[in-house]
């Protein structure tokens, strides 16, 4: 069921499933050259000087920020600073879970790599993690006649009842974080918040232990981690409400807890946005 799963993914299109964990620690906004994504301008400082301290080209950090010649920036501009990863593949890892980490398409990790997308993972390998020029900066394409627009289900619910813990913090900011966490007792049922397609359930052993991901269509998904127990499986059909798993303490839960995402063209949103208010 995963293979099948992972070749849909790989068909999606760049912008949807650019998942990134959720408590991975962001780079600062400023810090050491070279290590940061997000760069505030400084008084004075032009793009060339910024790419020469950064290590990148410019014209890969004027892309990602839709900049075009003369390439004027102002002071307190945050521009984001394109930077290529690598990645060792753990016992575990699967071309699902390792897209999700990196918020990159399999199909481009395996084209960046020179492998098949089809091609089988071994620990320790090493892979390199392309850049998407463009992918936080470029707006949403607009709305064309006849095409469906990408907007939410009617109403998202809250999937259990619980205190948020930890809440929204969008990216480009110290320590974001791309969803809620709610503390609630190991065991408590999870429910779906929309209806919708199950697209991935299972481990996901670097971040979010048991997960589940559901896709509601038109470019909305949430997803359920730190499960103890997965009760749905890929490709199964869920109804607003339905249990698709138990809450527990796996992954880098910090206690017992759900975390909880929502995801629109595979950008994180704040979930309350989308909540009813309690």
């Amino acid at each position: 069921m995963k293979k099948i799963a992972v070749a849909r993914f790989a068909l999606l299109p760049l912008a949807l499933f650019l998942l990134a964990a959720a408590n991975e620690p962001a780079a600062p906004a400023s810090g050491a050259p070279g290590e940061q994504e997000v760069y505030v301008v400084k008084p004075g400082e032009t793009l060339a000087g910024i790419a020469n301290r950064e290590k990148v080209p410019r014209v890969l950090i004027a892309e990602a920020n839709g900049l075009t010649a003369p390439y004027a920036i102002r002071a307190g501009q945050r521009l984001f600073i394109p930077r290529t990863r690598h990645h060792t593949v753990a016992s575990g890892d699967t071309r699902f879970t390792i897209s999700y980490l990196y918020a990159v398409p399999w199909g481009e990790i395996a084209v960046a790599n020179g492998i098949e997308p089809d091609s089988a993972l071994r620990p320790g390998q090493k892979l390199l993690i392309p850049t998407v020029v463009g992918s936080r900066a470029a707006p949403a394409p607009a709305a064309t006649a006849g095409s469906t627009p990408t907007a939410p289900p009617a109403r998202f619910a809250w999937p259990v009842q619980a205190t948020v813990r930890r809440g929204f913090t969008p990216r480009g900011r110290a320590n974001y974080h791309d969803g809620i966490d709610m503390a609630l007792p190991i065991g408590t049922a999870v429910r779906a918040s929309a209806a919708g397609k199950v697209l991935f359930a299972g481990d996901e052993p670097r971040q979010f232990g048991k997960l589940v991901v559901v896709d509601h269509g038109q470019g909305w998904h949430t997803a359920y981690a730190f499960l103890s127990r997965i009760t749905v499986k890929v490709g199964d059909d869920v109804s607003a409400g339905e249990r698709v798993g138990l809450s527990g303490r796996t992954g880098m839960a910090r206690g017992p807890e759900l975390h909880f995402e929502v995801r629109r063209d595979n950008a994180p949103v704040d979930p309350q946005a989308h909540l009813p208010r309690r």
